[in-house]
């Protein structure tokens, strides 16, 4: 768990692993925002800006890091506006004193406002454009969206974190089995087709900055339905998701048709992303940036809380799936 946990991840091992890929370092490593991996930003020598991912040691295998970055260089050859990992010697992933580590240049910008119609045009272009490129073939090493498995692992987090007050384990687990029932129901009658996605595509994986607009972080990519990368970037009110979803649509139709029965994966989807969110937190709990980052994961109120979420989203599945609006 010392390991798994970045717990002997200090500046000297850092310092040490640039040096072996010829990187002086002339300024501090700046932390970015990062729970599973550890990313630091910092300036060479020569006053260049860069950003060092180093991976969470047991978690990925070589071959699906490197898929990864080859998935990477892969959309960027296409044109799409991907921040990809830089090859040295020939090589973008790298290892020293047991930790893969990869770098990337740095690029500035803000987080972009998915609420602002435009912007939803540009990113459904920029998802037709990564899903054509990730239609094209398979990944051979990296995990395919699995809803019973991610599921039952997550169910099994929760069940036994000691984060959830004793009171609540009962009606939490009464609602949350029938809940992953109705989930993996909705995925069983509801074929798809399986193609690479970025996998994690929330708006703080997008970075807006002087040269446009780009897409960060395949960590999670993997196989799945085309869903999956949009679903993320709804917000708000039905009719809201629904005005926004067409904005979406219409601009990821530009290079690429999208299967308008996948509607009715986003109310599935949206309820396996809040408890595999829960069971992450169980999960990484014993490594110490996680109870720094999330104290309420412990408050009997978040726990009082998720189970009426689990309800509400219990009873969205009975609802029919969104529409897709046309005239945008």
């Amino acid at each position: 768990m010392s390991r798994f946990s970045f717990a002997d991840l200090g500046p000297d091992l850092i310092l040490d692993a640039l040096d072996e890929l010829g990187l002086g370092v002339s300024s501090g490593l700046l932390p970015l925002n990062s729970f599973e991996n550890r990313v630091y930003q910092f300036l060479d020598d020569d006053r260049c800006r860069w950003v060092v991912k180093f991976y969470r040691p047991e978690r990925w295998s070589d071959q699906q890091i490197q898929e990864e970055h080859d998935f990477a260089a892969e959309l960027a050859a296409a044109e799409v506006p991907v921040v990809a990992p830089v090859s040295l010697n020939g090589q973008t992933l790298h290892h020293s004193q047991g930790y893969r580590l990869a770098l990337y240049p740095s690029v500035g910008g803000r987080a972009v406002e998915i609420a602002d119609l435009d912007t939803l045009d540009t990113l459904g272009q920029y998802l037709g454009r990564l899903h054509q490129v990730g239609a094209a073939k398979p990944f051979s090493h990296r995990e395919t969206l699995d809803p019973e498995r991610l599921l039952a692992q997550a169910s099994t987090a929760i069940s036994q974190s000691s984060q959830v007050p004793d009171y609540l384990q009962r009606p939490l687990a009464a609602i949350l089995s029938p809940l992953i029932d109705k989930v993996l129901a909705t995925f069983a009658r509801q074929p798809y087709q399986k193609l690479r996605l970025h996998g994690d595509c929330h708006a703080g994986n997008f970075l807006e900055g002087s040269q446009g607009l780009f897409v960060l972080d395949l960590d999670d990519a993997r196989q799945g339905p085309a869903m999956q990368d949009l679903w993320m970037l709804l917000s708000g009110q039905r009719h809201e998701q629904e005005s926004q979803l067409a904005v979406l649509v219409e601009a990821y139709e530009q290079f690429r048709d999208f299967d308008a029965a996948e509607l009715a994966l986003v109310a599935p989807l949206q309820a396996l992303r809040q408890i595999q969110h829960l069971g992450w937190l169980a999960q990484r709990w014993a490594d110490p940036a996680f109870p720094l980052a999330f104290p309420w994961f412990g408050d009997a109120k978040h726990w009082e809380q998720q189970v009426l979420t689990f309800k509400e989203s219990l009873a969205a599945l009975d609802e029919p799936p969104l529409r897709l609006l046309t005239g945008y």
